[in-house]
This record gives C-alpha cells, sequence and structure tokens, in this order.
C-alpha cells in the first residue's frame, strides 16, 4: 500500500498548522527571548512595544492564572523567565498583535536591563560543579575492576559527540480557539498531545478536560516536537485565555534554530578490555551528557543511553555511568535515537580504537563479540533471537566482507589523491518506552451505517506513515477494502492519555489497541451474520467484504451486514486499549525486562576521501536490517534511508557552534548544514533479514523509526580509514563530527 499521504504532500493539498483558515480577529504572537545566557532580569522596558501600532497586548509571568511552569519530568522550567535567565533565547514575553510582522517587529523592540553572569557551557565543568539536572545513574554487570586484571589489552581514551538540530520542514506552531464555557481548542504541531493538555492545564489552572488538543499532522519532528511544542501551545492558549480571541503562533526559522534544544552532546571517559582471543572481558564508561537549563526529556534519554551502552554485543563485565549535566544552552531534548546513539558511538570508539592499539581491524573484534541468544545486556534482559549473528552471516553471503576490503584495498592502491575507507556498523535497539506507563495506548473505531469506517488513535502522523499503517491494520482485521477506511485526526477528546508518538513505538502501541477495537467490531458482525444465515459463528468468516459460511460465500454483503447491525442495535464503535505485557524495571537493582523486544542490523559504509581537499563523499551504504515481517516495505525502506542520510549528518556534517557566551552560531541554514542530495550517498542498498518477526510488534512487523540512524555512526569510521589509508600513521579522532575541516587538518597533522 502506497503512503496515503503522498499525493497531498505534492499537490499542496496537505493541511498543516499554518494553512488552517484563521478566525475573523486572530491575534498572532511573537516570542520575546533573552538576549543573554545567564543572568537576573532587573528590569525590562516594554514601552516601545507597546506602542508599536498592532500590538494589542503583551504578555508576561504576571498574567499566568494557574503556576509558571512548563516542566515535564521534573518541574524546573520556567513558561517566561522570571526573575533568572539560564540560555540565551530563553522566552520571556509574548507580544500578541494584529499581524505576524507587527508582532515580530514589536517583539525585537523590548529592551532588557539584567545583571549578567558568566554561563557554563561545557559539561565536564558543570560536573566539576555538581551542577546535575537530576542524580548520576550506572548500570553494571559483572567485577570490571577484577576483570581488568585478566585482560591482555587494555585502553583508555576519551572521546565526544556534539548535538544536532531537528531541522523538521514546519518550524514549531500553533493555532488555538476559543470555545465556549471558558474552554480553548488547540491546534498543535507536537508528538505529545496529552502533554500540551496536561501542561496548557496546569498553566491556566484548569482541569485537562477544558482543553481540546488536535493533531493533523506534523511536518517533521525527530523528536523535536516531543516536549518542545509544548511551550508554544501553552502561551497561545494563554493568550488565548486572556483575550478571548484566537491566537497564532509560528516560529520564524532563526529563532526556532537559536532557542530550541538539540541532540544532546556527551563528553565520554573509557577504558576497554580484552583477552587474547579479543574477546571483550571488561568496558567501564563515564558519560557526561549536557542537558541544558533545564530537565526537559534528560532523564529518560539518560535512561536509554544505559541501555545501549553495550550496543550489540555482549561483555560480561560492565560499569557505565552517566552524569546530566545542568549548562546555560537551550534545555536539550528527544532526537530520533534517544540517546542511544550516543551510548553505542562510544562502545564502536572503544573497539576502534581497542583496534588501533592491537593492530587489528575493527570487524574482527565487532564479530567476536556479538550477542546471543541466552547472554543479558547489562540491565538484565536477553535478545529473543540470535539476530546479531544472523544479521553478520546474511551481510556477508549479501554483499562480501572480504570482498569489499578487497575492492577498497586495490582502489587506495591505484589512486593517489583519493583514498577509500570501509567500516562496519552493527546495531541493537530496544523497542518501548524506558518508561513503564507510557507503554499503553487507545483507538476509537465507528463502523458507520453504510459500511465506511473511522479510526482515532493516539498516533501522530510526522512523515513516518504511521496513519497508513494503521489503515492497514484496520483494513486487514476487518477484511474490508482501504477505501472505507479513514484517518481522524490525533485529538485528545477522542482518544484520551496518549503516550507520546516517540520510541519508535508509535505504530505498535497504537496499532495493537486499533487491532483490539477492530477485533472486537468483527466478532459482534460475526455474530449478526450468523444469525441471519441461521447458522453458528464458528462458521462464519468475513474476507475480502465477502461472508463465508461453512467455506462457501453467501449472498450477504459487507452493507447489509452492517445495516442489519445497526437495526438490530448491534453496538457499532468500540475502544481498544493495549499495554505491552511483560514490560518492567527495577530502578533500584537498574536491572529488569524494559524491552518488549530488540531490532538488530548492520552497515557496511564505503567513504572516499579527497586528500588535497580534505572533502569526503559516503559511496555506498549497504544494510541487513531487521524488519520482522514488514507490514509495508516500501515505507520501512523509506525509513531507513532517510534514517541513514540523517545519522550520516550527525557523524559528518552537522555541526553545532555555541560561543563561550551560550551563543548559537550556526543558527541559520547558511551556517548549519545537513546532507543534502549532493552529500547522501551515492548508493543504499537494503536487505531484509530472514526473520519470523515477533508478536510483540504490530502484525509482527517490526518498528523502525529510530533503529537505522545508529548506522550512520560507520561513516565516521568509514571517513577515517580512508585517512589511514593515506597517511599510515594515522591516529582515530574520537570528536565528532568528523568534519571537512578536521579531516583536512587530521591529513596532514
Amino acid at each position: 500500500m502506497k503512503n496515503i499521504d503522498s499525493r497531498g504532500h505534492v499537490t499542496g493539498q496537505s493541511i498543516y498548522i499554518d494553512d488552517i483558515p484563521e478566525q475573523q480577529g486572530t491575534l498572532h504572537g511573537a516570542v520575546v527571548v533573552s538576549p543573554v545566557a545567564h543572568g537576573i532580569i532587573r528590569n525590562i522596558d516594554y514601552t516601545k512595544a507597546e506602542s508599536t501600532s498592532g500590538v494589542v497586548r503583551i504578555v508576561t509571568a504576571a498574567d499566568i492564572p494557574g503556576e509558571n511552569q512548563i516542566g515535564s519530568i521534573v518541574q524546573d522550567e520556567q513558561l517566561f523567565a522570571d526573575p533568572e535567565i539560564h540560555f540565551k533565547g530563553q522566552p520571556v514575553a509574548l507580544i500578541l498583535a494584529n499581524d505576524y510582522d507587527t508582532a515580530w517587529e514589536a517583539a525585537g523592540k523590548v529592551v532588557f536591563d539584567i545583571e549578567e553572569k558568566q554561563p557554563v557551557t561545557s559539561p565536564r565543568e558543570a560536573a566539576k560543579n555538581k551542577s546535575f539536572l537530576v542524580p548520576p545513574r550506572t548500570f553494571r554487570q559483572g567485577d570490571v575492576t577484577s576483570a581488568f586484571k585478566e585482560c591482555e589489552y587494555i585502553v583508555k581514551g576519551s572521546a565526544s559527540s556534539a548535538g544536532q538540530e531537528h531541522l523538521y520542514l514546519e518550524t514549531q506552531g500553533v493555532y488555538t480557539l476559543p470555545s465556549e464555557n471558558g474552554n480553548i481548542k488547540v491546534f498543535s504541531s507536537t508528538q505529545g498531545p496529552t502533554a500540551v493538555q496536561r501542561i496548557t492545564g496546569h498553566v491556566l489552572g484548569c482541569p485537562m478536560h477544558k482543553i481540546e488538543v488536535d493533531v493533523n499532522r506534523l511536518g517533521g519532528g525527530f523528536g523535536g516536537k516531543e516536549d518542545q511544542a509544548t511551550p508554544w501551545a501553552v502561551m497561545a492558549s494563554l493568550g488565548t485565555f486572556l483575550t478571548h480571541k484566537a491566537v497564532k503562533i509560528i516560529l520564524p526559522r532563526h529563532i526556532d534554530l537559536m532557542i530550541t534544544g538539540k541532540r544532546h552532546p556527551y563528553e565520554y571517559d573509557f577504558t576497554i578490555g580484552l583477552d587474547k582471543s579479543l574477546k571483550i572481558i571488561a568496558f567501564e564508561a563515564d558519560y557526561f551528557q549536557n542537558g541544558g537549563a533545564a530537565t526537559d526529556l534528560s532523564p529518560a534519554i539518560l535512561e536509554r543511553t544505559l541501555f545501549h551502552i553495550t550496543n550489540a554485543y555482549y561483555i560480561p563485565n560492565v560499569r557505565g555511568t552517566v552524569y546530566s549535566c545542568r549548562t546555560n544552552l537551550p534545555p536539550n531534548t528527544a532526537f530520533r535515537g534517544f540517546g542511544a546513539p550516543q551510548g553505542m558511538f562510544l562502545m564502536e570508539t572503544a573497539i576502534a580504537k581497542a583496534a588501533e592499539a592491537i593492530g587489528v581491524k575493527a570487524d574482527a573484534i565487532q564479530k567476536n563479540n556479538l550477542i546471543r541468544k541466552g547472554e543479558t545486556f547489562p540491565y538484565g534482559q536477553s535478545p529473543d533471537e540470535d539476530n546479531a549473528v544472523k544479521v553478520w552471516k546474511q551481510f556477508d553471503e549479501k554483499f562480501g566482507i572480504e570482498k569489499i576490503k578487497e575492492s577498497v584495498k586495490t582502489y587506495n592502491a591505484q589512486n593517489r589523491l583519493t583514498k577509500k575507507g570501509f567500516a562496519l556498523m552493527p546495531i541493537c535497539f530496544g523497542i518501548s518506552f524506558t518508561n513503564q506507563s507510557m507503554n499503553q495506548a487507545r483507538a476509537l473505531v465507528h463502523i458507520y451505517q453504510d459500511g465506511s469506517i473511522g479510526i482515532s488513535t493516539g498516533a501522530v502522523e510526522m512523515g513516518q506513515g504511521v496513519n497508513t499503517k494503521m489503515m492497514q491494520v484496520a483494513a486487514q482485521v476487518l477484511s474490508v477494502n482501504v477505501e472505507r477506511v479513514k484517518i481522524e485526526t490525533t485529538n485528545t477528546t477522542r482518544v484520551s492519555n496518549t503516550s507520546p508518538t516517540a520510541a519508535s513505538s508509535g505504530a505498535d502501541l497504537n496499532g495493537k489497541a486499533l487491532e483490539i477495537a477492530c477485533n472486537k467490531l468483527k466478532e459482534r458482525l460475526i455474530l449478526v451474520a450468523a444469525k441471519l444465515l441461521n447458522t453458528e459463528a464458528d462458521s462464519i468468516i468475513i474476507e475480502n467484504e465477502k461472508v463465508i459460511n461453512s467455506g462457501k460465500v453467501s449472498s450477504l454483503t459487507w452493507e447489509e451486514l452492517v445495516m442489519t447491525a445497526h437495526l438490530e442495535r448491534v453496538g457499532l464503535t468500540e475502544n481498544g486499549h493495549y499495554a505491552t505485557p511483560e514490560i518492567h524495571f527495577d530502578k533500584n537493582l537498574e536491572k529488569g525486562h524494559p524491552f518488549a523486544y530488540h531490532v538488530f542490523g548492520m552497515a557496511g559504509i564505503t567513504a572516499v576521501v579527497d586528500i588535497l581537499r580534505g572533502t569526503y563523499e559516503i559511496e555506498n551504504v549497504d544494510i541487513v536490517h531487521d524488519f520482522g515481517k514488514s507490514m509495508n516495505e516500501t515505507i520501512d525502506h523509506g525509513q531507513v534511508e532517510g534514517a541513514v542520510v540523517q545519522g550520516i549528518g550527525w557523524m559528518t556534517i552537522e555541526d553545532l557552534v555555541f560561543d563561550e557566551k551560550g551563543s548559537f552560531l550556526s543558527n541559520s541554514l547558511s551556517t548549519y548544514k545537513v546532507p543534502d542530495i549532493y552529500s547522501a550517498p551515492k548508493e543504499i542498498r537494503i536487505s531484509d533479514l530472514k526473520s519470523e518477526g515477533n508478536e510483540r510488534a504490530i502484525l509482527k512487523s517490526k518498528a523502525v523509526g529510530e533503529p537505522p540512524f545508529n548506522y550512520g555512526i560507520g561513516a565516521f569510521f568509514a571517513i577515517q580509514d580512508a585517512m589511514r589509508a593515506f597517511r599510515e600513521n594515522y591516529e582515530l579522532n574520537t570528536s565528532a563530527p568528523i568534519t571537512h575541516e578536521k579531516v583536512l587538518l587530521g591529513l596532514y597533522k
């Protein structure tokens, strides 16, 4: 089945926040932001802003009827800074004007008097000051201290990985409408409608049922709209609450870039120990997470880093500690992979440094340590399958590891000014929210009198194709033509208490809930059909809109069956509720069964480096990926391709630059570069792992959003493998991203 949104996107008919027809009298909001990263507000002069023609009202912390607090996990983030500033770009007030341009013009006229303080931008500096967002956490397995004594090789090192800008095509946006009796309808570009509803109610001092949040689709999210869409929705709702008028906020791109949080930068220290056979015996590391000025989702991201510190390997002795450090940068937040890429990056860096020190290829260590069924990750769970080993074997059979290596070697012998490099990147990614309570979903299904079907779930469509998959689930379970099915907007009034569409769980959780609801309706219709055909329910099957009785197609049509059920007063509406079974984790012991299942895979990446210029191209990405039993190969392969390119961008050209004052310097598309058509891999080949799938995945089709992002990490090592082909004594640069500038300097150090 094709993606149901493709035609609308291409023809410009898809509806986003800024496409919603505006009510007469709509006010436009512009955010007044702090000009410094840290300080105390002594005075703010709004005189020039207030006198600007078209300005209706300026909203500040003093106007909040509830609490000036939008923290999700920890209550440490104000909607409007008062009186202390914690990062440059922190919202201080909201200008409401009759039009967009006037609002933003007035916002630029606000004059600040701030007692400026020295900001902290480094997580290591924050750690020295014991400035943590939450207490450090440690995962342990075995006894690393004793194990290191038994190691033949011990390698120590440090590393760092930078942040990453989400760069969703649709910037943060919201449109709020006043309803009668003090209710507010919020059209929000958010991955978490319930979070918007809950926190808006908290700030306005009203119950959640007075706030209706509706999401049609997002123009991209990648985690950047999981929590960070909330402030703008709350501000607009506050504006509507105070003025009784519709309010619209659409952030300009440069403002969005400047004030929103990114992927968490990390700094690392590690020690890895191996025996003579290249088995990793012990691994320990400290992870310094740059959380920014407020907690946001940092504790959950910290936790997922810990869940992935050994990637796809079994290591009997492990100690990993993550420090979530408070700095004076915008609060960093969810991003595709949610902390797992940072954990995997360090594991692969440690392996690469060990290989360099021992004098072997990294893949010799990788292959020798792949986790098998029965072996445990540091958090106590074992994989259900030997898929790490199966992936490696299928990759070798499909693409030929030694064949690729020989090809690279031959190329390098024949070319003086360009060199090729090759690296393998195995992955293992756990699927579920790490917060147990979030592993639940609901779905509401209506079958109308004419046989058409309406579906509401908690899944938010943001380009990943979840709406298409939901239509497939309904059509398959009810066995009807997909054209009968309509996907409704994601709405907190129809489907309540939803988890955000994140953690690669949107299709699994909501699809399972939808499957339950559709099966209940199907059972009722079968009972009606059995009564009409004077037979037992066990004899009835509904297949392709036909009612089959004891193997023979009856004359009863789908439409007749539905209408008869309605006339017989049989309920044609059903709710489905799904909670992932067996999910548990003891945070006191740091052990448990946190994931429904794991997704495995491996990428082989070939890079070509221009020796004179320091520039590079990613030539090939070959992948074996664990899709389970893919329910939509086109969408799933598209997700892998997009994720790989985004992952490569994080490891190569995407360079977030802040100065010592906490100013974001690469805050435009002329200074912050993402992979375009010229820097995308020349070829991506994907082979589906031969697998039976997993019952916990919807229709055995495994989650696909986040795991393949991690394949991009391989580009970091492939580029440096090419550099080593030019300069034999080249030492691995452990600071990502490996930009063109770093390559040029590294070639001629």
